[in-house]
């Protein structure tokens, strides 16, 4: 356990489950899994949103539509849980709130998980979901991917196929506490232990394992994108937190990205924990920076 205490509502859910892993070492891959469902109480209902569970591309998740919002622009929503924990339903209310801010409609992404279906089963879902709204007519501009922590490296990773492969590709990425170092050498897992309510090096070490159990490498650029060529790659929001452990990731993102001649904004919220943006309805600063990431989304869009 950290040394301080939680003061949101995020941070005493994220201390509650770090006690019953510690009281509960043993505990199982699946019932994991059903602690992490909580992800969605931080997160409070949107009004004006409705939800439907459906399929396209071959892939489950559920679409997302604010009422009056532009059917034909989507945000393609891959969630954390470091690539093995989370769902569409632990993500559909923080999803709810970015696309009516933006005023779009929203998929959230039920990818397979790991260790079961290892990388790159998880890029393969979210391009198979992109690809199946390009062949419905949306243009690849107006899709933009949003990922939160392992999420994160999935939307990147995705635009970053779609680039290698000179496919047309999103013009905007939207990325929250990304998680992408894959050599799990991250500095500030140790300097922001006590401040970091939910992150650990073993936690990661373990998702890590799942996620490459198939072989793959942790310096691959797809698995890790901080080995990754930006060159011409679009626009990325990067939002995280100063005190959370995966501030290195973010940082170095960053660094790299503008390095490339990314367009990049670099949105730091000061104390807050990782994905504060889940907190949405809930926490101001949540709040807050919904609507920074939507007035950033609304400056780049084709019609202004």
């Amino acid at each position: 356990m950290p040394s301080n205490q939680p003061t949101d509502l995020l941070g005493e859910m994220y201390a509650q489950w770090t006690t019953e892993f510690s009281a509960n070492p043993g505990i199982s891959l699946q019932l994991t899994r059903w602690i992490f469902e909580d992800w969605q109480r931080a997160t409070a209902e949107p009004e004006d949103v409705t939800y439907r569970t459906t399929v396209i591309g071959g892939v489950r998740g559920i679409l997302i539509s604010p009422l009056d919002a532009d059917r034909g622009q989507v945000l393609l929503v891959l969630h954390g849980g470091g690539f093995a924990l989370g769902s569409a339903s632990s993500h559909r209310k923080l999803a709810g709130h970015l696309a009516k801010a933006c005023g779009v409609s929203a998929f959230v992404v039920d990818f397979r998980l790991a260790p079961e279906d290892p990388y790159p089963a998880q890029i393969d879902d979210a391009q198979a979901v992109y690809r199946a709204f390009v062949a419905e007519g949306i243009r690849p501009g107006d899709i933009t991917p949003v990922g939160d922590s392992a999420g994160a490296s999935i939307a990147i990773a995705l635009v970053l196929r779609l680039l290698q492969a000179g496919e047309a590709h999103p013009e905007r990425v939207i990325t929250m506490s990304p998680w992408l170092d894959m050599e799990n050498s991250g500095a500030t897992i140790e300097t922001n232990n006590d401040t970091d309510f939910l992150i650990t090096r073993e936690g990661l070490q373990g998702n890590i394992d799942r996620y490459l159990s198939g072989g793959a490498s942790p310096t691959d650029p797809l698995v890790n994108p901080l080995y990754a060529d930006f060159t011409g790659f679009p626009a990325l929001y990067i939002n995280v937190s100063d005190t959370e452990s995966l501030y290195a990731d973010a940082e170095r993102l960053r660094k790299l990205t503008e390095h490339a001649g990314v367009d990049v904004t670099f949105s730091v919220g000061p104390g807050m924990q990782h994905v504060y943006p889940l907190q949405a309805g809930h926490l101001p600063e949540a709040d807050a920076e919904i609507a920074n990431i939507a007035a950033w989304y609304r400056s780049g869009r084709a019609d202004g």
